[in-house]
């Protein structure tokens, strides 16, 4: 196995509170449990030595890997072909009870010869608590306990395991249709062993997990030009979702990094109040009543937490049950994904002063009012008293949308979406006749207006630009068209996206801001940022330049991997980087496809 294979070189399975990733190799390199943001068991992707890793598949090195989902599912097929045998491994997590929060989450891998004679390996060596935590090894000839002080991980096979110090190998020998399996289940310490596994019962199981995901994807709205994107798209989404909750997650990973060998690694498996709440329109866009109403719920819970204290009423981000303790740490004794250290867990960043929160907490509630999912009295009223208090908070430095730790600037986006958190609390009232001191909330909204057209504007660049003290471009105001701070073809807004044009995209690909022109704190650079590529089709789109924003969209397509996932970040030579799957990068995918097919259709005249 390549020690730390590219990050696009993975597959994601998931059972609605955890994730894992899955290498062409047929490595799991990746897993935590029993919540995303819980320490890791398999993390060979940050320390191939120290971090720990699950590899099942054909002992044969010159084989040829495939790697793809079956259809419309989050069921996972890696190919192996060689002159010999065709063998293949099929990963999943079966959903279990997915609104309770469970301690028990099992990986399920059922691996099969489809022509001639195929040898798997299997070694399965987890190493619990970010590799910090020893444990103890019990092994029976087809179960092995890994015993550690905080989980028991079972694995479980339909073959003969061996030990191998404090892991456990083992090998099959299948020929043409015959198939074996094996699972590892990670619950509580004194958790019981899990009833023995055969390879018909996991067979019959794994076609229930595919009924499951296409079942759901059924009530899908979406009958586009872009199905099969939108669609892997949709499934990623409710993936990195918290179901017992409905907080999604920004990613299912952490540490990765967004320059190899850089400094910019950060831990993404928490939810930010920005990503959840633009995933409401997104999901609605798609008829995804159900998982839109949820987060709004936790949203509006967030709100009321804090109505009546001090200080800020909004964190950035919380864990998925809505805690918002999220320390930061360093693994020093993680190497990083290919040397890029440090790797933390934790964010600090949930300290930060990020007032484009309000905005988009508002524009979430706000949309999600066209399927009834308006608050109650009682959250109306923690709603209310929030907007109370941005009305005397919201001409504040800040450290921004991306959370630089260059330090607190006047940042143009914050200011436009206070505006727009303004202006739906303002349409929100009056909509469901809710009481609202609406001339203080008017007058606060307005004089956002004046004071950005007057010094965010940039007569160098005839564009509104990052923060009040320069003339760096800023893609995050790409978003400016959708919320209706300007509208979508006027002079000022196309003037700006002619700029973003000139400076911030290359062949398509678009960069959040030139870190040279506008320090951030961090050393080294970045690549382009797919959220941003896919919100610049967005904006192309409602500003009528349409031949422009397929080809952006078509071209963006081709940078997805080979399952059609996206990272955070296209490097210089194409390659994916940070943290694996973003969700922001495919939520905004999904607002790029229904914004482009609704414009082509009236073109078309449909």
């Amino acid at each position: 196995m390549d020690r730390y294979p590219p990050i696009a070189d993975h597959g994601l399975i998931g059972d609605l509170q955890t994730a894992a990733l899955v290498s062409s190799q047929g490595v799991i390199d990746w897993f935590a449990a029993p919540r995303f943001d819980s320490p890791s068991v398999f993390a060979a992707l940050l320390d191939h030595d120290r971090g720990g890793y699950f590899l099942f598949a054909p002992d044969d090195a010159n084989s040829v890997c495939k790697q793809l989902y079956y259809p419309d599912t989050a069921v996972l097929v890696t190919r192996f072909m060689s002159p010999e045998g065709v063998g293949e491994v099929l990963d999943y997590m079966p959903p279990g009870r997915i609104l309770t929060p469970t301690d028990r989450h099992t990986l399920v891998r059922v691996v099969r010869s489809v022509r001639g004679t195929v040898r798997f390996s299997l070694k399965c060596a987890p190493r619990f608590d970010y590799g910090r935590a020893t444990h103890e090894l019990e092994l029976r000839p087809e179960a092995a306990a890994f015993r550690a002080p905080a989980q028991t991980g079972y694995l479980q096979a339909t073959f003969p395991l061996e030990r191998e110090g404090l892991d456990v190998r083992g090998e099959v020998t299948l020929n043409e249709g015959e198939s074996a399996a094996a699972a590892f289940t990670v619950c509580d310490p004194d958790g019981e062993l899990p009833a023995p596994i055969t390879v018909e019962a996991l067979n019959d199981q794994l076609f229930e997990v595919g009924d499951f995901w296409q079942n759901w994807l059924r009530t899908s709205r979406y009958n586009g030009r872009w199905s099969d994107m939108v669609n892997r798209s949709a499934i990623t989404l409710k993936l990195l979702t918290y179901a017992p909750t409905g907080a999604p997650v920004a990613a299912a990973t952490m540490g990765l990094p967004e320059q190899v060998g850089g400094e910019r690694n950060w831990d993404y498996r928490y939810t930010w109040i920005r990503d959840g709440s633009l995933s409401v329109r997104a999901l609605l866009d798609l008829g995804f009543v159900d998982e839109a109403a949820r987060f709004t719920h936790w949203l509006g819970d967030r709100m009321r937490d804090r109505a009546d204290l001090p200080g800020e009423r909004l964190q950035i981000m919380y864990r998925v049950d809505g805690d918002p303790d999220i320390p930061e740490e360093i693994l020093d004794h993680f190497e990083g994904y290919r040397g890029s250290s440090p790797v933390r867990a934790g964010n600090a960043a949930m300290d930060q002063l990020q007032l484009d929160i309000y905005g988009e907490a508002l524009y979430a509630l706000a949309e999600g009012r066209e399927v009834g999912s308006q608050t109650g009295y009682h959250g109306w009223k923690g709603l209310a008293k929030t907007l109370d208090w941005l009305a005397d908070s919201w001409d504040r430095p800040d450290e921004g949308i991306w959370e630089t730790r260059g330090g607190r600037k006047d940042f143009t986006y914050s200011r436009v979406m206070c505006w727009v958190a303004f202006d739906r609390g303002l349409t929100l009232a009056r909509e469901f006749s809710r009481p609202a001191d609406s001339a203080r909330w008017t007058a606060a909204r307005d004089a956002i207006l004046d004071q950005v057209m007057e010094r965010a504007w940039s007569d160098k660049e005839q564009a509104l630009v990052q923060h009040y003290d320069g003339d760096v471009m800023d893609a995050s105001l790409l978003l400016i068209p959708r919320v209706g701070f300007l509208g979508r073809k006027s002079p000022g807004w196309l003037s700006t996206l002619d700029a973003m044009d000139r400076k911030l995209v290359s062949d398509s690909l678009v960069y959040r801001y030139d870190p040279t022109a506008s320090p951030d704190g961090l050393r080294g650079s970045e690549g382009t940022f797919s959220l941003c590529t896919f919100l610049y089709v967005d904006a192309l789109a409602m500003a009528g330049r349409l031949s422009q924003a397929r080809y952006a969209f078509e071209k963006m397509h081709t940078y997805a991997n080979h399952v059609g996932l996206f990272a955070e970040e296209i490097g210089p030579s194409g390659e994916q980087l940070g943290n694996f799957p973003q969700a922001f990068t495919h939520l905004s995918l999904i607002m790029a496809a229904t914004t482009l097919d609704g414009a082509i259709d009236r073109e078309q005249g449909r």
